[in-house]
């Protein structure tokens, strides 16, 4: 991409887009178009088409989505399956039909099995049943990647698509009920310390395992993606680090600064038992994650204090 390039950031008020605006500018780009869902509905394709017509992106970043945790995903399946698939069907089409030269679609490790061989290597997709407590988002995502994969095949499109692994870090949801694992952990143990509490209750048996990746480091993924990738076959975004939510767990405690006890419940909102996807395609390509596990919740912890209280 040429630093003047006109790129599109889907999404860039969420977690991963604003991210990639982030790693964009500071790698140098100066072209960046950004619409917020008052200026742009995503879900309307009459609006989505008219924004391609007239701004005429070469690139675009399709990290816009409908996200939550495993609470959001079972309240909300229908709205996570309808919504995102007229987010993604509504840009990629469009992205083809005003001639965007590339388009990165951003997809999860949650469209793996949930029994999926571990590590998770790429071509597990679609190879057995899903987790249930996701399975609505994870159905969506899938669709958007073989939508992306068909119009490679078809139309010779450069779409190409990458799978992130959990991610956490500046700009994420803290709200007490829809985020994911770590924002939401880390809510519950800020407002425990400021009240003084005496434990935490924390949703499962802490055994499963799980792999963290800061959002700083996915986007500087996916730029370095956007520049050298041109495939149709998926690629893992991953940090190749696992911990169980336990250990996750007194992690966060600590960062907070949180004296209490924790106390674990409701075992059946376990989840999957495990999920490390296999980073190794990508780390082909000479790339690797910079932040450790502890550092990046510092950094983000520090963000959230300044930003996301209240």
């Amino acid at each position: 991409m040429k630093k003047d390039a006109r790129i599109f950031v889907a999404g860039h008020r969420g977690l991963v887009g604003g991210a990639i605006v982030r790693c964009l500018k500071a790698d140098g780009y100066t072209n960046l178009f950004c619409r917020t869902h008052a200026e742009l509905d995503l879900t309307r394709q009459d609006e989505v088409d008219r924004f391609f017509a007239e701004e005429q992106p070469e690139y675009v970043f399709l990290a816009a989505a409908k996200v939550g945790g495993i609470y959001a995903n079972s309240t909300y399946p229908a709205d996570f399956i309808r919504d995102n698939l007229l987010i993604q069907s509504n840009i990629v089409d469009a992205a083809f039909v005003h001639a965007t030269r590339k388009l990165l679609f951003l997809g999860s490790s949650c469209i793996y099995p949930r029994e999926a061989p571990q590590p998770i290597p790429e071509d597990a997709l679609l190879s057995g049943p899903l987790e249930p407590t996701n399975e609505s988002y994870a159905v969506a995502k899938i669709a958007g990647i073989k939508l992306c994969q068909a119009m490679r095949r078809q139309h010779g499109f450069d779409a190409i698509s990458a799978m992130p692994t959990n991610l956490y870090g500046p700009g994420d949801n803290f709200h007490p009920e829809n985020s994911h694992v770590v924002p939401g952990l880390m809510r519950r143990f800020h407002e425990a310390k400021l009240a003084d509490a005496a434990e935490v209750a924390v949703w499962g048996t802490g055994a499963p395992l799980r792999e963290f990746l800061h959002v700083d480091d996915l986007a500087e993924a996916l730029v370095f993606l956007m520049e050298h990738y041109s495939d149709e076959s998926i690629v893992n975004v991953g940090s190749g680090v696992e911990v169980s939510i336990a250990e996750l767990v007194k992690t966060i405690k600590r960062v907070v600064g949180f004296q209490g006890a924790i106390r674990f419940e409701r075992p059946e909102m376990d989840g999957t038992p495990r999920k490390l996807v296999d980073s190794s395609r990508l780390y082909s390509m000479g790339w690797k994650p910079k932040h450790s596990l502890e550092q990046g919740l510092a950094d983000t912890y520090a963000w959230f204090k300044n930003n996301a209280v209240g």
